[in-house]
């Protein structure tokens, strides 16, 4: 039965492979070789008791014929009891051998199955926001799950399977042919009608499950974006759930549908398979009978060779399909190699610097930056396109030069896509500039270690994201080693004290996915507190309020002012009423700084600023007054 199975997973590959869908590079399995490695002393181990166990396999019908033998030759009784304990034994040993194979298999699969994940993930880790952004996480996640599995089936199957079956088709033919070659040619002649049909079969059955692998696809991405927080409020809010419910219902029935076909295809692959053994084992009593009966071969040597027989059949088929399988794994390993081979754009210099001590300044001089291509970030497989968005790669930021001093305030204000939120993200360096340079204290941003960074530079986001985890773990993330105390009074300086104690759980409470169990000000507020836990040097501010009512917003401000205190601060700001106090005002249009100063100097300039305070100011007037 597992041969069976083995050979439609096969069959199946076959049919992708000879579509063209898939062809393996130059070099995949030399690559291979790095990850085998650490696992080469038990993988042969491993091979060396699937030899053992494919001996094993082909001595017990030698032995059962021995029996015969003896009972038709009225040999001592002694003669049959030792044949029966020495099968027995054989019979206790393969199976104590089969669990210490599948012990060892499994700790060779399970470490690779490790290895790669961590290598992969690991690797995604390093790449640019540009990734993440352009990626779908369905896919990235399934080269994680589903191709790595793949990719080990390759040791813990295929391998395995490659090695018994020849040893056990050699050690059966080379038996066959000693006992009768009569018998064996005879039971060879059925071997055509047997693999055609199976690999015909094969090609259908992998047709009905490409279909459904498309329908459960659909399902999962229906199911993943209806069940967010955000995709069921859509959902209700439009009032389309019956509809939804018709929709998936419709896959789902077709799903079904090919689950029957499915059943009963299988169901006829394996009587056919059965068929075809059985009527190629009638053969082989037929013809050995009549040899038994004119004296040219014993009894027993009939029974041999029909128990023989289907120790043949299987690994013939399975063969037949091991080059399939093999490729079907490197593919699993190529699309693996494919993601670690998209190389990280920002990487850390070997002699990176730490930061220098102290309050630290701002610097951007003479900044030019174009988003990188598609090409250079992401993949279209990940994408689940056929070819990358070729769009890209235009300068949206043209000479900005701006300087903060320590323990200022410079705020960016400005149309929306003027390219104040991609002035933010150079500092922390989730992008890196394509020309000029972003300095902290004088010291090039791409000269610093990660770590110097990250401790240095503080962002909160508009969206004030959060993990599903609770209040303690989402704070905990910027500094685990903080203490009760630290977190207690991170939380008292982000007011976010009367909100954890009206929580049953307090701190442990959890969040929720992307914190939706909390106001959007309470998110807020907790990312601030997790921003203070931190205490970094420089803090970014990208539209923290803009989102938020004004009770909320005048929350968020309080927290604001003991986050910002006494470090030199980078604001995006949407109300231009909060940065008003700002040390210095940025005005960006269109990627440039068009106009800079103080609120007092840029109203008295009467620019762009003042146009777009005056406006704002309007709009605010009028909707107090209704």
């Amino acid at each position: 039965m597992d041969g069976q199975w083995a050979l439609m997973r096969g069959a199946m590959s076959a049919s992708e492979l000879s579509q063209g869908q898939r062809a393996v590079r130059k070099g995949t399995i030399r690559r291979i070789g790095r990850f085998i490695r650490p696992h080469r002393t038990m993988l042969v181990i491993f091979l060396l008791m699937t030899v053992v166990s494919a001996a094993l396999a082909v001595s017990t019908p030698l032995l059962a014929g021995r029996v015969v033998d003896a009972i038709v030759g009225g040999r001592d009784v002694s003669v049959v009891v030792w044949l029966a304990v020495v099968i027995a034994g054989i019979a206790i040993l393969d199976a104590g051998l089969g669990l210490a194979e599948r012990w060892q298999s499994s700790r060779i699969g399970e470490g690779l199955i490790y290895d790669l994940r961590r290598e992969v993930f690991g690797h995604v880790q390093r790449m640019p926001v540009a990734f993440f952004t352009r990626t779908r996480t369905g896919a990235l996640v399934s080269r994680l799950n589903n191709d790595v599995i793949g990719a080990q089936r390759a040791f813990t199957s295929t391998l395995s399977g490659f090695v018994t079956n020849s040893i056990q088709l050699v050690l059966s033919l080379g038996v066959m042919f000693t006992l009768s070659w009569q018998v064996t040619a005879l039971a060879l002649v059925l071997l055509p009608v047997f693999v055609l049909p199976t690999r015909r079969m094969g090609r259908k059955m992998a047709v009905l499950q490409r279909e459904a692998a498309g329908l459960n696809a659909s399902m999962t991405t229906q199911m993943t974006e209806r069940f967010s927080a955000p995709g069921a409020t859509l959902v209700k809010l439009f009032g389309r759930p019956r509809a939804e419910v018709d929709e998936f219902g419709e896959r789902a029935a077709r799903v079904r549908d090919i689950g029957v076909r499915n059943a009963m295809a299988t169901r006829w692959f394996l009587t056919g398979l059965t068929l075809v053994s059985q009527l190629a084992q009638a053969l082989v009593y037929g013809l050995g009978g009549y040899l038994a009966l004119t004296g040219q071969i014993e009894a027993g040597t009939v029974v041999a060779l029909a128990l023989l027989l289907t120790r043949m059949y299987s690994p013939l088929t399975q063969l037949a399909n091991a080059r399939v399988d093999l490729m079907a794994a490197l593919v699993s390993f190529e699309r693996v190699f494919e993601v670690l081979d998209l190389r990280p754009m920002i990487t850390e210099k070997p002699d990176a610097k730490t930061a220098p001590a102290g309050a630290v300044s701002v610097e951007f001089d003479d900044v030019r930056f174009a988003y990188p291509s598609p090409d250079k970030v992401s993949l279209a497989s990940l994408e689940e396109v056929s070819v990358l968005d070729q769009r890209g790669g235009s300068e949206v930021l043209h000479g900005v030069s701006f300087r903060a001093e320590p323990g200022q305030m410079v705020a960016l204000v400005g149309s929306s896509g003027a390219g104040k939120s991609t002035i933010a993200s150079l500092v922390p360096r989730l992008y890196d500039v394509d020309a000029g340079a972003v300095r902290l204290s004088d010291v090039d941003v791409r000269d610093l270690s990660f770590d110097a960074l990250r401790d240095t530079v503080g962002v909160v986001t508009q969206d004030g994201h959060l993990f599903h985890d609770t209040i303690r773990a989402n704070l905990l993330y910027a500094r685990p080693s903080a203490s009760e105390a630290e977190l207690a009074d991170a939380v008292e300086r982000a007011r976010l004290g009367a909100l954890i104690a009206s929580l049953p759980d307090g701190l442990d409470t959890v969040v929720g996915e992307r914190g939706y169990r909390l106001s959007g000000g309470e998110r807020q507020r907790l990312t601030i507190a997790r921003l203070l836990l931190a205490a970094p040097r420089v803090v970014i501010l990208d539209e923290a309020t803009a989102h938020l009512d004004s009770e909320s917003e005048a929350a968020v401000q309080e927290a604001l002012a003991n986050a910002l205190d006494g470090r030199t601060a980078l604001v995006i700001a949407h109300r231009l009423s909060t940065i008003r106090a700002a040390d210095q005002i940025l005005v960006v249009e269109d990627g440039r700084i068009v106009e800079r100063g103080t609120h007092a100097e840029l109203l008295a300039a009467d620019g762009r600023y003042a146009v777009l305070y005056t406006t704002q100011f309007a709009e605010r007037v009028a909707t107090t007054a209704v």
